[in-house]
């Protein structure tokens, strides 16, 4: 075995070890930075409760010692705050896993959920519900559209791509174009006839914000979030090897077309279920598998979890910056996220081009 000049070993299995440790260090601190984020989050705002009475309160609900807060502290944190952390962490979550995962199988830096029209998708079903008056379940008519209307919008992508009983990937991502210029054509008419009151409900709901998360609407994103972060890491062997390219995959094992099929219905499932009770967040799943990527290499078995840590640590610190920044304004925080994440993918294109010498 060949040693280096310092006496240890050298070459791919101490290149392998190294990786590893990258990894398990990046890991760490992204967990470690999220639970200090998350606990910094619930804690400041209009009315700001300190760090220690957040966790003593923690550990009252939880048997674990600590003391209840008064009367109003009780009812900011536990009704006000924790669910909108939660609800933050779980949409933040299921977008960083959601572009990972979109990447990876389209082979496409690129690729994320909004590019085969899940998103926009989702917005015709929100804001069609809106504009119709639709309140056939209350409180949850809009979330309920916005997630069907994402999850059939997906299905009728897929389809229409589909030709000889196989997908391309640029078929794919051509007709996601088309639908997403549809569905825009359907916002746009659903906005010019809506009255005053719906007018300002549509541009909430298009401009992003969790100012309306409660408990409830946790508990239904949670079960998409749960399953579809857990069944995730699922494919990460089967994408690293579609890296490979379509037929080398192929004889390695991997049914490419049930693959792609899976991948983009868990895709729907987590940016649906996320877009239903957030509305349209930019940029969360483009740039941060894109960031890993480029801190741990492209490796999926890490990269699928690490960038749903990612972004539920993007969406956290988006969402305090978003209401506190402006107090007593709130922004609003899908266009946080726009400003802050164009100028980035921006730079992010300038970096690769100047690697590669070019695009051509």
């Amino acid at each position: 075995m060949p040693y280096d000049d310092a006496g240890g070993a050298s070459g791919p299995a101490s290149g392998a070890a190294v990786r590893r440790a990258r990894t398990a260090l990046l890991a760490t601190g992204l967990a470690t930075a999220l639970v200090v984020l998350a606990v910094l989050a619930t804690s400041v705002g209009a009315y700001d409760i300190p760090v220690g009475d957040v966790v003593g309160s923690l550990r009252h609900r939880a048997g674990l010692g600590g003391s209840a807060l008064d009367r109003v502290g009780e009812s900011v944190l536990w009704n006000v705050r924790l669910p909108r952390v939660v609800l933050a962490l779980l949409v933040g979550a299921s977008l960083g896993c959601a572009g990972a995962l979109m990447q990876g199988v389209f082979g496409n830096p690129l690729a994320e959920p909004g590019v085969i029209g899940i998103s926009s998708g989702a917005a015709v079903g929100a804001v069609g519900s809106i504009a119709l008056g639709l309140d056939f379940l209350g409180n949850w008519t809009v979330t309920a559209c916005a997630f069907a209307a994402g999850l059939v919008t997906v299905t009728l992508v897929y389809a229409l791509s589909r030709s000889d009983g196989r997908t391309e990937v640029v078929t794919l991502i051509l007709t996601g174009i088309a639908v997403n210029a549809f569905a825009g054509a359907l916002i746009g008419l659903s906005v010019f006839f809506a009255d005053n009151a719906q007018l300002t409900q549509i541009t909430f709901w298009q401009l992003g914000s969790l100012a309306q998360a409660t408990w409830p609407k946790v508990l239904a994103v949670l079960p998409c979030a749960a399953a579809g972060l857990l069944l995730a890491p699922l494919f990460a062997r089967r994408i690293d090897l579609l890296a490979l390219g379509e037929r080398p995959a192929h004889h390695l094992g991997v049914d490419v077309e049930r693959l792609r099929l899976a991948v983009v219905l868990l895709v729907a499932l987590l940016t649906a279920a996320a877009v239903a009770v957030a509305g349209v967040v930019t940029f969360v799943g483009l740039l941060v598998p894109h960031v890993l990527r480029m801190a741990a290499g492209p490796g999926h078995r890490f990269l699928i979890p690490g960038s749903a840590l990612g972004g539920a640590l993007v969406l956290v610190a988006a969402d305090l910056t978003a209401r506190t920044v402006a107090q007593p304004a709130e922004l609003p925080l899908g266009v946080l996220t726009a400003l802050v994440g164009s100028p980035f993918f921006f730079w992010l294109l300038r970096r690769t081009r100047r690697r590669q010498g070019g695009w051509a």
